[in-house]
């Protein structure tokens, strides 16, 4: 649900965001305050909580009419950190790349509590361990991290990456490449993963956090810029504690927050959507004393595996990428 986005320094030289009219709150006293927030992809399971926020009237207790907006050419980060949106879904991996590249995006909270993507494979692929990868092709996006995740997992398993086929599949459909072009490819299984339950497709996957202990990064997450935090904190804490409130819904009664999204996004299949959202509702949180809490361990660790793999350019200060301080107590 997501790709590897390096997010350049000069986007700061975009400009600012175009005021609307507030609305009237429920009681007709206060105005609610318009802020945005960008998805990170298509509408999908990741980001039910913002939508059960917005319908249930979360974010309006918090004072905010809150637009969702799908991204475009620009990415969620590129918005949020040219202050063309107050508020973004992004992921760990482009947090680290930002800030190494003096872009301050912060994140606000872990959507899912651990990482849940892998490497998935048709079941008659034999694919079942790193291993295995060798005289297979990997169908990717072209991102140099890709090489360097299935580096570290090969490596665990004393296999050769250079017995592996890398190629370009870009955004085809994973259920078509496998069938046509490649063996295996890096997905969510949250989403793909249950969508193949429900074609009836066996998959394979070799999950990164049963390899490596520093891949089990936060993907995805609410951001924010620190200028915005900076100007208006009240607004940053009020999304916050709104999203909150909304994922809490998503996990407690993931069938009905379901039927948020699915209303709010009537093209998408309502079928994967009810049944990504059941397997989805017990990882928001997961081991964590609440939702969204981040630990500076995870972003000590995955900046470390970067730096190990030659990610990053420059230095990078984890305990300035994220804050727990926004998220209710």
């Amino acid at each position: 649900m997501g790709k590897f986005i390096v997010v350049l320094a000069a986007i700061f030289a975009l400009a600012g965001c175009s005021g609307e009219e507030p609305k009237q709150s429920d009681e007709g006293k206060e105005p609610l305050k318009k802020v945005s927030v960008v998805l990170d992809w298509t509408p999908n399971t990741n980001h039910t909580g913002l939508y059960v926020a917005k319908e249930k009237g979360y974010f309006a207790e918090q004072g905010l009419d809150v637009e969702i907006v799908k991204p475009g050419e620009a990415g969620a980060d590129q918005l949020v950190a040219s202050q063309k949106a107050d508020f973004g879904v992004s992921y760990q991996e482009g947090i680290t790349q930002a800030r190494v590249q003096g872009v301050p995006l912060v994140s606000l909270a872990a959507v899912i509590q651990h990482n849940t993507s892998g490497f998935a494979s048709p079941a008659s692929k034999n694919i079942k361990t790193p291993k295995d990868f060798e005289g297979k092709v990997y169908g990717g996006w072209g991102s140099p991290v890709e090489k360097a995740v299935l580096l570290s997992l090969m490596k665990v398993d004393k296999a050769d990456i250079n017995k592996t086929e890398i190629v370009n599949t870009g955004d085809t459909d994973f259920f078509t490449s496998v069938k046509r072009d490649i063996d295996f490819a890096w997905i969510y299984y949250a989403w793909t993963g249950v969508e193949a339950e429900l074609r009836g497709e066996k998959l394979n996957m070799v999950y990164l956090t049963d390899y490596s202990k520093k891949l089990d990064y936060y993907t995805p997450v609410l951001a924010t810029s620190e200028k915005m935090i900076e100007k208006d904190p009240e607004t940053v804490k009020a999304f916050t504690h709104g999203a909150s409130k909304g994922y809490q819904f998503a996990i407690e009664h993931p069938d009905d927050a379901a039927d948020i999204l699915i209303k709010a996004e009537p093209d998408l299949d309502k079928e994967l959507v009810k049944k990504s959202q059941q397997w989805l509702a017990p990882k928001y949180q997961d081991d964590a004393k609440r939702w969204g809490e981040q630990k500076l361990e995870v972003w000590e660790n995955y900046a470390s595996w970067m730096d190990e793999n030659e990610l990053l350019e420059g230095k990078f200060e984890a305990e300035k990428a994220f804050t727990n301080k926004f998220i209710p107590e």
